[in-house]
């Protein structure tokens, strides 16, 4: 277990040092791949009804996990068998892989500096790649909003979730929690195709990410002060807002963050060309600005010390 923790405690330092540079082969492509190919698999052997999808779904949640984590502790066993350091290495740069903090970063600077120097279109075209809402209806402040929300969002599944998970038990864990959740966002959506197919993989990541994301939400509300923003303001929309969601999960974050800035976020937006309500979070005490996307970033890796602190370095310190 120690060797799995100064992996993640490299793996961490590694992930904000370079990301996810894209000449390196991602674990979640192969994850994706095999989503789609056990898709297509059991549609053909299960029956088109409400029942057999339900079932089919259901083997895959159970699946893909299992495999995808298993894979991963059957190769880190092999190396660390080989030798210690091959493992440790090996490991730091899967657990590197599994965190999104400089790539989230990343991905709200990018609409930042289209916002500030570039045009809306480049904009709109930025955060496009990292929400699912239709973007070319975004005026600059829905813009802003969407990019402070997926900063907010992502904090927990991708960083401080993550982190959990191979605290808890290493790269395998962190690959099995990664399938889940990229299961959920290829299949759980309520919609005609996945209704049934993608309950199981939804619920799956529902109860994963149960602890996690409201672990998330108190400890931005606790660094709030230290990113220089509103530690009241976070607790009280946290409290008052964090459960506003259809999903039980997501608006942990986005609650205490749109506290924390003071802003009101999500609200109705479209989806393939349908407008969705949703609830909004936050007051709108003032108006967004693109300066928010920076201060959302702040707050995020923040938070991700924080539980850097939390699941890795004081199991460490106390081992």
């Amino acid at each position: 277990m120690t060797m799995h923790l100064y992996a993640l405690a490299a793996g961490f330092m590694l992930d904000l040092l370079i990301g996810d540079p894209s000449w390196i082969p991602h674990p979640v492509q192969g994850i994706g791949k095999l989503i789609a190919a056990m898709e297509r698999f059991l549609r053909k052997r299960f029956p088109k009804t409400a029942q057999g999808e339900l079932r089919a779904g259901a083997v895959m949640a159970v699946f893909v996990p299992l495999f995808s984590g298993g894979l991963t502790w059957a190769v880190l066993a092999g190396a660390y068998l080989l030798h210690p350091y091959a493992g440790l290495v090996l490991e730091t740069l899967l657990c590197a892989q599994l965190l999104a903090a400089r790539s989230l970063r990343d991905a709200g600077m990018a609409v930042y500096h289209a916002l500030t120097k570039g045009t809306l279109e480049e904009a709109r075209r930025a955060v496009s790649m990292v929400v699912g809402r239709d973007t070319e209806r975004l005026d600059a402040a829905g813009v802003t909003r969407a990019a402070v929300e997926t900063v907010a969002e992502n904090a927990s599944d991708g960083e401080i979730a993550p982190l959990f998970f191979m605290a808890l038990g290493g790269a395998p864990l962190g690959m099995f929690y990664k399938a889940v959740n990229t299961m959920d966002s290829m299949v759980g959506y309520k919609n005609e195709r996945y209704l049934y197919f993608g309950r199981a993989a939804a619920k799956l990541d529902d109860a994963c990410n149960c602890l996690p994301a409201r672990i998330s939400g108190v400890l931005m509300c606790l660094v709030a002060p230290l990113a220089g923003l509103s530690a009241g303001g976070a607790w009280r929309i946290f409290l008052r807002d964090r459960n506003k969601h259809a999903s039980p999960n997501s608006a942990q974050t986005e609650a205490a963050c749109a506290g924390a800035l003071g802003l009101r976020l999500n609200g109705p937006n479209y989806y393939g060309g349908v407008l969705v309500e949703k609830p909004y979070v936050g007051d709108d005490t003032r108006p967004v600005e693109a300066e928010d996307i920076r201060r959302a970033n702040r707050l995020m890796l923040m938070t991700s010390a924080a539980s850097w602190a939390l699941f890795v370095l004081l199991p460490l310190i106390f081992i």
